[in-house]
């Protein structure tokens, strides 16, 4: 990003956490949470700690380190994590391929200030207009999901067929790879997931497009989830859980400067490197920002056809979801 396994059976103590008054006289609940390598994103995680947030619902976030997003799902199957957090795309591939997940609790939210991705091209380039992308060099630090079919979906709502024999594909290392490919000519677009203020501040490049320009809010959806198998046996931390996410979203959200200073501090990186993304002060997840993703994968043959949003996710653990 710059953007998470059977789970814990026990308490840190080894006793069996559900019990009464909601787990509140239980041993703390231990969830396992990976973090991303490149720190330049709020960590709802480390921020819910530090406030006191997970403690109030007697869990804690023990760390275990760098689990790249590719290796997510698998990390859930194999128990290393226990609670995962991908753009959706990724969620509903692994469901798609078989993985025993769901999402349970919904994360980033675009708006038009804050997208998922950008696309960019270097100050005064005379690409302005997805017409103008036919042909032309498009630089991404992964294959596809977000990263890849965005601009697909950008050039098909302007019109242009056929969007994936349009452009060439340049995949490279991370996203600072990708920006200076731009910078040395060697892509003519870069996708990168920073928002438009970022773009703006570095004063060398031009903004094209983003996911918000495509689909509105919809689009950017990052949801927590868990394994089936978690979700059936913990039902109980998945609610607190959910409790927890949904109140340190909307702390951050109100809060953003705060949060990007904890999670540099452990993160151990500079504040102006951490970016605050729009969350979900509800944590509720909406069918339509499933659906959007069902069908471009399906468009792109990433998935097999028939997936449905309600294999995907669940608001049956949040509380403030509305009632149906």
């Amino acid at each position: 990003m710059l953007g998470l396994s059977t789970a814990s059976a026990c308490s840190s103590s080894g006793a069996p956490t559900t019990g009464a008054q909601d787990g509140k006289d239980e041993e703390p609940f231990v969830l396992k949470i990976p973090h991303a390598a490149v720190i330049s994103s709020v960590n709802t995680f480390w921020v819910a700690d530090a406030k006191g947030f997970a403690a109030e619902e007697n869990i804690i976030f023990e760390d275990v380190g760098v689990v790249p997003p590719g290796e997510t799902v698998a990390s859930i199957v194999a128990g290393k994590i226990d609670v995962g957090g991908n753009h959706v795309n990724r969620t509903i591939a692994g469901i798609n391929a078989g993985a025993k997940i769901k999402a349970v609790a919904a994360s980033s939210v675009t708006t038009e200030e804050v997208p998922h991705m950008c696309f960019i091209a270097v100050k005064g380039s005379p690409i302005k207009s997805a017409r103008d992308l036919v042909g032309k060099k498009l630089g991404l630090s992964n294959y596809g999901g977000c990263n890849e079919y965005t601009t697909y979906a950008w050039l098909g709502k302007n019109g242009i067929t056929q969007p994936k024999e349009q452009m060439e594909l340049f995949v490279l290392p991370s996203e600072t790879k990708v920006l200076q490919a731009l910078e040395q000519g060697e892509v003519d677009v870069a996708g990168i997931h920073k928002d438009r203020s970022w773009v703006i501040d570095q004063g060398k490049y031009d903004l094209l497009y983003s996911d918000y320009d495509i689909w509105g809010n919809i689009g950017g959806a990052t949801p927590h989830f868990f394994s089936e198998k978690f979700i059936s046996e913990h039902p109980d931390v998945v609610r607190r859980f959910v409790r927890v996410i949904a109140k340190t979203q909307k702390w951050i959200n109100e809060n953003r400067k705060e949060a990007e200073r904890i999670t540099a501090e452990r993160g151990g990186v500079e504040a102006s490197e951490v970016r605050s993304f729009n969350l979900s002060a509800d944590a509720v997840i909406y069918p339509e920002t499933i659906q959007v993703w069902i069908d471009l994968l399906e468009e792109y043959e990433e998935i097999k056809p028939g997936i449905t949003p309600e294999q995907v996710y669940t608001n049956e653990f949040n509380e403030l979801a509305p009632k149906v």
